[in-house]
C-alpha cells in the first residue's frame, strides 16, 4: 500500500481537478450504497469512495475507500466508468471540481459498518434505486458496473 501523502490537498477552490476512485460492489445481485456526509451532495447515496493518493494505482484508492468507509473486502472486475463532480459558486468559479474513475467489483467480505463518511450503508438493487436519493449519474455508473459484472461471471 502506497505511503499517504502528509500534504493537504485543498478540495475547496482547487488549482486542478482532483482524482477520485470509487467502486460499485455486488453481492447477490445487490451493490453496496453508502450515505455521504460531505458535500456537494450530503445525505444521498452513492458509491464508496474518495481521493486518490499520491502513488496509489486507480484500483488500489477504490479498494482502500472501500475497506476505510466499509470494512468490506472485493475484487476488481473490471472499469466501469468515470464521473465528474463540477461544482460552481453563485459567482461561477469552480467550488468543486473531481473527476471519479469508477470499478466494478464483486463482494469478497464483510456486510458493511458504518462509518464517519458512510454513517448508513445498503444493499441496493441496481436497476431499480425507487425514490432512493443518489447522486448525479449514479444510474449510469450502474448499469455500465451491471454490464461488465455480468460478464465476468
Amino acid at each position: 500500500m502506497a505511503e499517504r501523502s502528509s500534504l493537504p490537498v485543498s478540495r475547496l477552490y482547487p488549482e486542478r481537478p482532483i482524482l477520485a476512485a470509487s467502486i460499485a460492489v455486488f453481492r447477490d445481485g445487490k451493490v453496496l450504497l453508502g450515505a455521504r456526509t460531505m458535500a456537494p451532495h450530503p445525505n444521498v447515496f452513492s458509491l464508496p469512495g474518495g481521493v486518490v493518493e499520491l502513488g496509489e494505482t486507480l484500483e488500489e484508492a477504490a479498494l482502500r475507500e472501500l475497506d476505510e468507509e466499509t470494512g468490506v473486502a472485493a475484487r476488481i472486475v473490471s472499469f466501469a466508468g468515470h464521473t465528474q463532480v463540477l461544482d460552481r459558486d453563485e459567482s461561477g468559479r469552480v467550488r468543486r471540481h473531481f473527476v471519479v474513475a469508477s470499478f466494478a467489483a464483486h463482494w469478497i467480505s464483510g456486510d458493511g459498518v458504518p462509518s464517519e463518511e458512510a454513517p448508513e450503508l445498503i444493499w441496493a438493487d441496481p436497476k431499480n434505486l425507487g425514490d432512493l436519493p443518489v447522486t448525479p449519474g449514479l444510474a449510469r455508473l450502474l448499469a455500465a458496473a451491471c454490464l461488465v459484472v455480468g460478464k465476468a461471471g
